[in-house]
């Protein structure tokens, strides 16, 4: 019951981030990584890459992970809906609305475009130069409620959320010009 509840909470927050993305396609880490990760742009994609969220499917093969799966009657954490609603942009995401054209896997883990949006139409450097034309085009701003729809407690490996200092911890900003 708590899985499908999880479940069930994912597929309304990808439905109002799919109003919100309207027509825009995912298009994957590798199109990120191409801009942001310069020194200049404060490397986001290295930051991104050594973080948690890039681990995402990596966790599931955890001992914790495999211990729950087996009692829970999950054959492998790393296929299954249930866990990956959280642990994979790519396998969550309407395959409608990846670009044939990017490079997105399941692999990736919780990718960028998990916290900003499909990122077809705000890739180009022309839109990102502009933030409000960025945001016009589909990148999303996390907020506390963009991360609580994994980091809750319906979460079966709850831990306590403070949003300020995790935020904090996966900081990836772009450096103020001098």
């Amino acid at each position: 019951m708590k899985n499908i509840f999880v479940s069930l909470m994912m597929v309304l927050f990808l439905g109002a981030t799919f109003a919100q993305a309207g027509n825009f396609k995912y298009v994957g880490v590798k199109k990120c990584k191409v801009c942001h990760n310069t020194k200049k742009i404060g490397k986001q994609y290295t930051i991104w890459k050594n973080g948690p969220h890039a681990k995402a499917l990596q966790s599931l093969a955890s001992k914790e992970a495999m211990d729950y799966a087996k009692k829970h009657g999950i054959a492998d954490p790393s296929k299954d809906a249930k866990c990956l609603n959280c642990h994979s942009t790519q396998a969550t995401v309407d395959k409608k609305l990846i670009d044939p054209k990017g490079k997105m896997t399941v692999a990736e883990g919780v990718s960028c475009e998990s916290c900003h949006g499909p990122g077809s139409a705000y890739k180009k450097m022309s839109v990102m130069k502009n933030h409000k034309k960025a945001l016009a085009n589909g990148l999303i701003l996390p907020t506390q409620k963009v991360c609580e729809t994994c980091h809750n407690k319906k979460n079966p490996f709850y831990k306590p959320f403070d949003f300020k200092k995790y935020a904090a911890k996966i900081a990836h900003p772009i450096p103020k010009k001098k």
